[in-house]
Order: C-alpha cells, then sequence, then structure tokens
C-alpha cells in the first residue's frame, strides 16, 4: 500500500499490480474501500499497471473537509501524475459517475469504462433524487448512521430480508462506519439523472457496459435499470460503445470483465 497527495492536502492510498499501460479502478457507493476492487486488480494486473485505491473517506484515504466532488477529481489527478501521464479509467456503479465527471472536466485520461452507473431515467428522478439526499444528510448529521445505510440500501433496491440480513451481519459495523460517504456518492450522481450537457464533452471513448443478468439483492429496482441508463449515456456520449457482459450481475466476475476491458483499452 502507497499513497499519493490530493490537491488539498488529503492523502490517498492505493495498491499498484502489473506492468503496462495505466489503469485506475474507481470503486462505487458502500464500497468500505478498494478490496471490493481487489480481485479485479489482480486480474487486469495481467496485462495493465493497475492502480487500485480508497477513495477520500474510506480505508486508508483521508477525508479534509469539506466534501466536493472536485475533491475526488483531484484525487484521480494525482494518481494520473503519479502514474506517469494520462490513464485508463474504470468505474463501477457510482463510480462510473465520478469518472465520467472527471472526464467532462478534463482531466487527462484515455479510454474510458464504466459498468452499471446508476443514473435513473425515469419521471420524477429530480424530486426523488432530492428527497433521498435531504433525509440522508438529515440522518448523517443525528448520527444515524444505520439508518443511513439502510436508506442507501433502499434506494439499491434491497428488500426487508436484504436489509435484516445486512444488519445482522458481521460486515455491518464495518458498513456503517463509512456511511458518511454514501452523500459523496449522491453527489456524484448530482441530480441522479444523467448529465447529459456535460457528458456531450466528453472526448474519450467511453466503454457503456452492463450485465446481463439482474441482481437479487437489488430486486427493488424497475425492470432494465441499468440498462436504460446506459442507453441513455452512451447516446449522448460522443464516442460509446455499448455492451452487455452476458450473465453479470452488479458485481460482476473479473474473468467477464477483463477480456472486455483489455479488448477495448488496447483498441
Amino acid at each position: 500500500m502507497s499513497r499519493v497527495t490530493s490537491e488539498d492536502g488529503t492523502p490517498i492510498a492505493y495498491e499498484r499490480l502489473g506492468n503496462g499501460p495505466a489503469v485506475i479502478l474507481v470503486g462505487g457507493g458502500g464500497a468500505v474501500d478498494r478490496s471490493e476492487n481487489s480481485p479485479l486488480a489482480v486480474a487486469l494486473g495481467e496485462h495493465f499497471t493497475v492502480y487500485n485505491f480508497d477513495r477520500r473517506g474510506r480505508g486508508e484515504s483521508g477525508d479534509t473537509q469539506p466534501y466536493a466532488v472536485e475533491r475526488e477529481f483531484e484525487d484521480i489527478a494525482a494518481l494520473i501524475e503519479h502514474a506517469g501521464g494520462p490513464a485508463h479509467l474504470y468505474g463501477v456503479s457510482s463510480g462510473g459517475a465520478l469518472v465520467l465527471e472527471a472526464a467532462a472536466a478534463g482531466l487527462p485520461i484515455d479510454e474510458i469504462g464504466v459498468y452499471e452507473v446508476p443514473y435513473d431515467v425515469s419521471p420524477g428522478v429530480q424530486e426523488r433524487h432530492r428527497e433521498y439526499t435531504e433525509k440522508l444528510g438529515a440522518l448523517l448529521a443525528q448520527d444515524r448512521l444505520d439508518d443511513a445505510f439502510e436508506l442507501f440500501m433502499r434506494l439499491a433496491g434491497s428488500s426487508d430480508d436484504d436489509v435484516r440480513g445486512a444488519r445482522s451481519s458481521p460486515m455491518w459495523p464495518e458498513l456503517i462506519a463509512n456511511a458518511r460517504t454514501l452523500a459523496y456518492d449522491a453527489a456524484c450522481l448530482n441530480d441522479g439523472s444523467p448529465p447529459v450537457d456535460r457528458l456531450a464533452k466528453v472526448s474519450q471513448p467511453v466503454l457503456v457496459a452492463t450485465g446481463g443478468m439482474p441482481d437479487p439483492n437489488m430486486g427493488g429496482l424497475a425492470p432494465g435499470f441499468f440498462d436504460h441508463a446506459a442507453d441513455a449515456v452512451a447516446e449522448v456520449l460522443p464516442r460509446a460503445e455499448r455492451v452487455v457482459i452476458e450473465s453479470q450481475g452488479h458485481v460482476a466476475d473479473p474473468k467477464a470483465v477483463v477480456p472486455v476491458l483489455k479488448r477495448f483499452f488496447e483498441s
């Protein structure tokens, strides 16, 4: 484990694996640290130099306040600079939204891959997202971290059984310890809908991927939720390639993901 220092002085912890062109992995909401991407980092490291990092507020990275999405751009920029120049980025879930926003902001990025970015394209999304962020903020302000994480799970389509199982699992204390970062992921999604104007500014080739299998832990989401979002994103990105990685849920098997990323990043 190593660290880079972001522009505001925040230490960002990362692991470096493999050799070849640089790929930076960006995790999504609910991830307590970089470990969620560790299996992918190992597999992808057979072909690339992979930087797997803890987003600010998670794992061994710092959390300088006040938070702004732009600070996470600076975290990624520090990793890109440390890697020696432009790098490929791969973002999962809300981490994919962060990657797209970073590209629109003009960071020195090569090809981009995103997987199942949770933009909502259904009517009323802005109001629902505003209500979620306001309620989440109130719960966090009251230190009701258990309830804040449950609120996130409900947003992600978890059932009553899913929530009860999570609350009784040994992982629950670790999950709620990172509950404050849920507000960061909500900010990365802006108003919850695809940021059409900013996406149109992304000049890099972008692989827009989804899995071909509904996730049983997200059964409360509308059918085709991630596919509809991906279709909308691909439609406005100037250089998008839309793919389905068959038989994968929201947490995809690295063995299925790596060949797709390798082809795209090396094309």
